[in-house]
C-alpha cells in the first residue's frame, strides 16, 4: 500500500481546500464543496472565503445569507457551521442523535429530568409563529413560570439539540455585531427536514463520506469522525469502500480517498494563506500533522487565527486597529517575510473594505506588523 508523506497529504488538503490556488468558483459552490465552514465566530467565514475565492467581496456572502441560500446552524461537532440550505436540510437528521447526545452529556445533571421529546414538541409549538427568538426568549416561552433546569442548559438543548434551528441575519452579516436570534430551519427555508431513509447502508452517511473525502482526503476514518462528530459512519464506509482507493500515512494509518481526487506533487509550491479562527482545513482531522505541528495543535482549538507558510501553520495573526499583526511560530526567511507581508497587506485591505451595518463603506487599510 502506497505511503503518503505528511507533505504529500498537506498538499492534497491545500488543493482541495482551494488554498493552493484561489478559485473562480462561486462562493455558494465553494461553501458546498467544503461541506460548510466553521462559523461560531460570525465574521470568520469572510476571511476563509477571501483566502479561497478569487476577488471575493463581503456582500456576496451577505446576499447568500439574506436570500437564504446559506444558513448558520449547529451541525458538525455541535458547532455553528455556515452551510448551504440544501446541505442543512439533507444532513440535519443524520446529525440529530449526535447533537442531542452532546448537549445531554454536557449537562447530564442539569437535564436529568428533562424529556427531550416533550421539550422538542414544546419548542416547535412556540416557534410555530415564525418569530425569531433569542435563546432566553425561547426558554422563557417554553418554561413559563414553572421550575425548570438551568436556562443555559435548557436553551442549548432547544436550539442545538432537539429543534433544528438557524441563526437568522443580521447575525453573520459583514461587520455586523447583532446577537443571536433563532428560528426553525424548516420555517426559514420553507421546506421540512427529511427523515433518514430506512436503509442499513446509510445513504446519507455515504454522501457525507464522499463529500468529506472530496474536500479533505485522503483521510482515515478517525479523521472523518473528528470532522463530523458522528461515530465513524461504519456502514457508509463499508458500502462505498470498493469505490475508494487506500493509502497509508507515515504513522501507519489507513487512509481512504476518491480515485480521481487531486493529490499534487509534494514539491508543488504553496503560497502564503491566512486562515480564520477554527478553520476546518485544520479542525477537519483527528491527525492534524499534515498542516500543523503537534507542538502548535492547541492553537487550532483556542480560536487563534493562523497563517500558512509553505503549506503549514507558521504564524498567528490578529488585527490591531487597522494593522494586521503577525507573530511567527518559527524563524522566517527573508523571502517568507516578504510573502507574508504581501498577502497580509492584501488581507488588511479586504478587511478595511465593504459597507458595515452603519453604512460605512470603507476604512483606511492598515499595514502588516511582523512581530519578532
Amino acid at each position: 500500500m502506497t505511503v503518503l508523506t505528511t507533505r504529500a497529504l498537506g498538499r492534497a488538503t491545500l488543493a482541495r481546500q482551494f488554498l493552493l490556488e484561489r478559485t473562480a468558483t462561486p462562493a455558494a459552490e465553494v461553501i458546498a464543496h467544503l461541506c460548510g465552514m466553521q462559523a461560531q465566530e460570525p465574521q470568520e467565514p469572510f476571511t476563509g472565503l477571501w483566502s479561497r475565492v478569487r476577488d471575493f467581496r463581503p456582500e456576496t456572502l451577505d446576499d447568500l445569507l439574506t436570500r437564504r441560500r446559506v444558513v448558520r446552524t449547529h451541525l458538525m461537532r455541535r458547532t455553528v457551521h455556515l452551510v448551504t440550505a440544501d446541505d442543512a436540510l439533507a444532513w440535519r437528521a443524520r446529525h440529530a442523535t449526535m447533537l442531542r447526545g452532546r448537549v445531554l452529556t454536557t449537562y447530564r445533571t442539569e437535564l436529568a429530568d428533562v424529556d427531550p421529546e416533550e421539550l422538542a414538541a414544546a419548542g416547535h409549538a412556540v416557534m410555530a409563529d415564525g418569530e425569531p427568538r433569542t435563546m432566553a426568549e425561547l426558554v422563557e416561552a417554553v418554561s413559563g413560570h414553572r421550575p425548570a433546569p438551568p436556562r443555559r442548559a435548557l436553551g442549548e438543548l432547544l436550539v442545538a439539540g432537539v429543534v433544528p434551528m438557524v441563526q437568522v441575519p443580521p447575525r453573520g452579516l459583514w461587520r455586523n455585531r447583532s446577537g443571536v436570534r433563532n428560528t426553525t430551519l424548516a420555517g426559514w427555508l420553507g421546506r421540512e427536514v427529511p427523515p433518514l431513509p430506512d436503509d442499513a447502508t446509510d445513504p446519507v452517511g455515504q454522501t457525507l463520506l464522499r463529500r468529506y473525502l472530496a474536500a479533505y482526503g485522503p483521510a482515515a476514518s478517525g479523521d472523518l469522525r473528528a470532522w463530523c462528530g458522528l461515530s465513524g459512519l461504519p456502514a457508509a464506509v463499508k458500502a462505498v469502500r470498493d469505490e475508494l482507493v487506500a493509502f497509508r500515512d507515515e504513522r501507519g494509518r489507513e487512509l481512504l480517498d476518491l480515485p480521481d481526487a487531486p493529490r499534487p506533487d509534494p514539491d508543488t509550491p504553496a503560497p502564503v494563506r491566512f486562515l480564520p479562527a477554527f478553520d476546518n482545513a485544520i479542525l477537519g482531522y483527528q491527525d492534524r500533522s499534515r498542516i500543523i505541528d503537534d507542538a502548535h495543535r492547541l492553537l487550532s482549538v483556542a480560536g487563534e487565527r493562523v497563517a500558512l507558510v509553505d503549506g503549514r501553520v507558521c504564524a498567528t495573526w490578529t488585527v490591531r486597529d487597522a494593522d494586521l499583526v503577525v507573530t511567527p511560530l518559527r524563524r522566517l526567511s527573508r523571502a517568507e517575510r516578504t510573502a507574508v507581508t504581501e498577502e497580509g497587506t492584501a488581507l488588511a485591505a479586504f478587511l478595511a473594505g465593504g459597507a458595515d451595518e452603519a453604512g460605512v463603506t470603507s476604512r483606511k487599510p492598515g499595514g502588516v506588523i511582523l512581530a519578532s
